[in-house]
């Protein structure tokens, strides 16, 4: 593991730095850690297992989407 800084962390998210603190904020990321007055720093492995969750929540959300669609079509049919 090691620590992360806010540059680090909105390249391996995509997420801008304001966005980083708005879901800190919102208990949607991981808190940081102060390692000094001015700085905060992100633990890769906390990082990293933010963004694998949201990886396996998506693969969720599209088979769910998938399902959702055939029980329409299903209806569709039903209704013919």
């Amino acid at each position: 593991m090691r620590l992360l800084r806010i540059h680090e962390v909105t390249r391996l998210t995509g997420l801008s730095r304001s966005s980083i603190y708005k879901q800190v904020r919102l208990k949607n990321f991981p808190d940081g850690v102060k390692i000094t007055d001015r700085s905060t720093a992100w633990s890769s492995d906390e990082v990293e297992n933010w963004i694998s969750l949201r990886l396996s929540h998506r693969g969720l959300v599209n088979a769910l989407e998938l399902h959702d669609c055939g029980i329409r079509e299903e209806e569709k049919k039903n209704e013919q």
